[in-house]
């Protein structure tokens, strides 16, 4: 019996093990442009905006040598999104920083040193107002959003533990009106042009 326990006991570790040099896990930090679309609404109010430039930090499990899990957390410094609406011709003008919290499914493809990859998952994104003299209204709040992030990118291996990640991304969530749905109201969706570059390092 006891030949037989310690026999069970390792392949067990064996098996964990095998597990365990199987895992793959790596971290990436890229830049990133946060380019937000027109939109013009049936309410009769029109969203401009200029683009970001921010900064996404990311981490992947490996399930399989082709399959993982994302996190994200990405942030932007800052950029102004205009609601013109007929009361207010000229437009109100919001200074904004932008947060995601985002988690997604990746499924990659090997290529040599080469892996391009498609990913999608539900995303949160966060719209905070600047208060400052580029903000011409001063009653904004911030706003909590959900909504979804997809994109497609490829990797390219520099050596076996670091590689150069290049992403087109897309956030999905509705057009925000920092706790001004009456005034800001679109009822539209922005769908967000996300591209990032960066380095992923592998662990």
């Amino acid at each position: 019996m006891k030949k037989i326990a310690i026999i069970t006991f390792l392949l067990a570790v064996s098996v964990a093990a095998g597990r365990a040099q199987e895992s793959r896990q790596d971290v990436s930090i890229s830049g990133t442009a946060l380019i937000e679309p027109f939109i013009a609404s049936q309410t009769d109010v029109q969203v401009h905006s200029n683009y970001a430039l921010g900064v996404l930090a990311s981490y992947r499990f490996m399930l399989t040598p082709s399959s993982a899990l994302e996190a994200n957390y990405g942030i932007t410094y800052q950029n102004t999104i205009k609601f013109v609406y007929p009361s207010l011709p000229q437009g109100a003008k919001v200074l904004t920083r932008t947060q995601e919290v985002s988690g997604a499914y990746v499924r990659s493809f090997n290529y040599k040193k080469f892996n391009p990859f498609a990913e999608a998952g539900p995303a949160v994104l966060i719209f905070v107002p600047i208060i400052n003299e580029s903000t011409t209204t001063l009653n904004t709040k911030n706003q909590t959003s959900i909504g979804a992030v997809y994109g497609a990118g490829i990797a390219y291996e520099i050596s076996p533990s670091f590689d150069i990640r290049a992403e087109y991304r897309g956030l999905v969530t509705k057009v925000p009106t920092f706790g001004q749905a009456s005034t800001f109201g679109t009822n539209k969706w922005y769908n967000i042009f996300n591209p990032a570059i960066g380095v992923a390092y592998h662990f």
